[in-house]
């Protein structure tokens, strides 16, 4: 990509979960937790954001499922603000409605 790596980002976020326990299919599929994954040359970078609750039972969402810890929604609008300049009315109103009390995630963006 040369020069322009500096000012890309590449956002890779799934809403495909996965359990922490069997299911009823004997798989680990369609759980609550997921993960995003955020590269390229415009983000501060070297860093894993995650408040890690566990796996133990009382740690489980509904008992089987990874606990979501980060909503997504406060990352794409930290990037979405920081990057690109979109104003946080148009993130809570337009593009994520009804997320008022979301707050963008700072510092993703160098």
């Amino acid at each position: 990509m040369g020069p322009a790596w500096s000012e890309t980002v590449v956002t890779l976020i799934t809403e495909f979960g996965r359990t922490a326990r069997i299911n009823g299919t004997a798989g680990t599929d369609h759980g609550t937790a997921t993960v995003a994954l955020l590269l390229g040359g415009a983000l501060k970078g070297g860093c894993v954001l995650a408040d890690w609750p566990g796996v133990g039972e009382s740690s489980l969402h509904e008992k089987r499922d990874l606990r979501p810890t980060i909503d997504l929604r406060a990352v794409l609008k930290g990037l979405l603000r920081d990057h690109l300049r979109v104003d946080e009315r148009v993130l809570a109103a337009d593009i994520f409605p009804g997320s008022e009390d979301v707050r963008p995630i700072e510092g993703l963006v160098g």
